[in-house]
């Protein structure tokens, strides 16, 4: 008889989930003005100074991922609301603009121990034969963080100070997050003892060691430069649309990003059980410059930068998927949490200047051909993928072995 999901774990680790990245991610747009106004520094500085803690963050994910092997996930998570927790209450206390600063690096490097990366290592630990699922299960939940969040945190900023906001969110991450946690690191700590005195539950690599190291390396090239026209993108969407002379229809088409990014989760849960790991990060790395390249052929045409929207956000909801279950089909179960950290570490770091890339690209050589640009950075993620499959000889030698998902 095959292992069923956890519901209970999943609900519960996507409701930490949904306020981990409310709390330390998301809001952080909406309360940016009102930092920069009271430490008295232009917006962008303000979002300089999250870039810098996204990229100090990153640099620390690689030990992230060790203690997550060593000492087991729920238990970095419970020690990362804590953290969490605290930081955000003294970024809210701080005086100054050092302080600040400090502050916020500590909020994005306790993010790391809470969010997705962690949060799929737990998941593998607790029963890591129907993972697979379960992450799909988490990412579908979690894709609501923002819908919840951005009005959550302008309501709350309408009545108190952004102190205040900051105040109320690590309340939430200790009253909620931590016990949540604390109580599936206990689960997890079962799981293991109950999986050493029985049949071996890990999952087996899909790849032969011969290739694996080729192969892990193409599997972070394809996430980085995946993420990286995803992260420039999401930053300058507005921007980007009203330059190619969308107007007043920028926002409205922007608004379908975060629906289609449900969506594409949602559908993947119900018809993705057959197709492998490998074959849904290649189609969603394939839909992100698809979408750029129906942009710029139909620009300022409203109805294709619709399209554009939908596509564009069914490609980055899938991303989030095969970011958690393709390191596991190609590499196992054993050191999860190691290759998760690393491919963390990798993906911040890109993701921190993709933003500020585009920005010089657009102002230097244009909008149209900014976009084409990042079209090629996103065929080369691809391309990264096709490769995958032809180092695993593809598809009849390694059909099962790359990632069907447990049903």
């Amino acid at each position: 008889m095959s292992e069923r999901i956890p519901l209970a774990a999943v609900a519960a680790l996507g409701l930490t989930q949904v306020i981990g990245y409310g709390t330390l991610y998301y809001s952080f747009s909406i309360l940016a003005p009102a930092m920069a106004r009271d430490l008295n520094w232009p917006s962008e500085w303000i979002f300089g100074a999250l870039s810098l803690a996204l990229l100090i963050g990153g640099l620390a994910a690689p030990a992230m991922g060790k203690w997550i092997d060593r000492f087991g996930a729920g238990r970095v998570m419970a020690a990362g609301s804590a953290i969490a927790s605290a930081a955000l209450a003294a970024c809210a206390l701080s005086s100054g603009k050092i302080a600040f600063v400090v502050t916020l690096i500590a909020i994005e490097a306790a993010s790391n121990l809470v969010q997705y990366g962690a949060a799929f290592a737990l998941l593998v630990q607790i029963r890591p034969k129907v993972a697979q699922r379960s992450i799909t299960y988490l990412t579908l939940i979690a894709g609501f963080a923002s819908t919840i969040f951005w009005p959550v945190t302008t309501a709350l900023q309408a009545h108190m100070p952004w102190q205040s906001v900051y105040l109320c969110f690590a309340a939430l991450n200790l009253c909620v997050c931590l016990p949540i946690h604390a109580w599936l690191a206990f689960n997890a700590g079962r799981s293991r003892k109950e999986a050493s005195g029985g049949a071996a539950r890990h999952v087996e690599p899909g790849l032969a060691p011969s290739i694996r190291t080729p192969a892990f390396a193409l599997m972070v090239a394809g996430f980085a430069l995946e993420s990286f026209v995803n992260a420039a993108l999401l930053v300058h969407m507005v921007p980007v649309l009203s330059g190619l002379g969308l107007g007043a229809m920028a926002v409205m088409v922007g608004t379908l990003f975060g629906p289609s990014q449900v969506l594409s989760r949602f559908a993947n849960m119900i018809f993705g059980g057959g197709l492998s790991q490998l074959t849904l990060a290649l189609v969603s790395a394939a839909l992100l410059p698809s979408a750029l390249v129906i942009l710029i052929a139909t620009a300022p045409a409203v109805p294709g930068a619709l399209v554009f929207a939908v596509v564009f956000g069914l490609g980055s909801g899938l991303s989030s998927i095969v970011q958690g279950t393709l390191p596991l089909a190609l590499f196992g179960s054993e050191g999860y949490g190691k290759r998760q950290g690393q491919i963390l570490a990798i993906r911040l770091v890109v993701t921190s200047t993709a933003p500020f890339v585009l920005a010089f690209l657009m102002a230097g050589i244009g909008v149209q051909w900014s976009l084409a640009v990042a079209a090629g950075v996103g065929v080369a993620g691809a391309l990264a993928f096709i490769a995958i499959g032809r180092l695993a000889g593809m598809p009849d030698r390694s059909r099962g072995a790359l990632g069907r998902a447990e049903t």
